[in-house]
């Protein structure tokens, strides 16, 4: 197995409850070796002390441990404000369906028997932490900001039910600035690919563009200039 050299700064980090201090070494060694930071601690008090102190993308959790057992501590994650959100694997020696069913009634995400092949534990981990990430937000079909409303697939500006007529440069231009709104956009950018005009001739498309929406282009709403850098559209939900 090949250890990485360094570990990436946004890698998992894995926090592994379990008392068997072998069980805890061999994972910790496996798991820092497919990339993860990993932490360990060997009782649920030990565990709860860390999580205070550091976050953790997902826990892994034995259910039988002295004192607090693995599956009341998942229960009082759950149940608490802090880390009530982490997710959970657990590992047990038992195979009972019972016991299954039990940790996923308390909130656990994963169940895993023991004895297991290290490499499922990381497979499970992966689609654990793949689960848990946010859904990607898809991006606008339209912008508005003013009167005026932007399509951005179909390059269609209106106002109202009035079509606004654009040239193809300054459609461009505003799908541009529309794709990132309120966020500065640098005069090469708006340029195109491989800067089709030059810096000066955005300058002119957009006071052009200005003309058609601004009701004073002289102090513009809506394209605003970023002195230096470029322009931002500005847009109202």
């Amino acid at each position: 197995m090949a250890f990485p050299e360094t570990l990436a700064d946004d890698a998992p980090h894995l926090l592994i409850v379990d008392d068997d201090r072998r069980i805890r070494d061999l994972l910790s060694r496996f798991l820092t070796g497919e990339g993860y930071r990993v932490t360990t601690a060997e009782t649920a008090a030990d565990a709860r002390a860390k999580l205070q102190s550091l976050s953790f993308d997902l826990l892994v959790l034995d259910v039988m441990m002295p004192g607090e057992s693995g599956f009341d501590f998942a229960k009082a994650l759950r149940g608490g404000a802090a880390n009530a959100a982490v997710p959970i694997l657990m590992l047990t020696a038992r195979d009972a369906a019972e016991s299954r069913i039990k940790g996923l009634e308390i909130g656990a995400d994963d169940y895993l028997s023991k004895p297991f092949e290290p490499r499922e534990l990381s497979l499970r981990i992966a689609n654990i932490l793949k689960r848990a990430q946010p859904a990607a937000a898809m991006p606008a079909e339209s912008v508005r900001f003013g009167p005026f409303v932007y399509h951005l697939a179909r390059g269609d500006l209106r106002k109202g039910d009035k079509a606004i007529k654009l040239t193809d440069r300054e459609r461009e231009m505003l799908r541009i600035l529309a794709a990132t709104p309120g966020e500065t956009v640098s005069r090469m950018q708006l340029a195109g690919n491989g800067g089709q005009v030059s810096e000066r001739a955005v300058d002119v498309l957009v006071n052009r563009l200005r003309r058609k929406i601004e009701r004073n282009p002289a102090n513009p709403l809506y394209v605003q200039t970023v002195r230096g850098i470029g322009y931002r559209l500005v847009i109202t939900t």
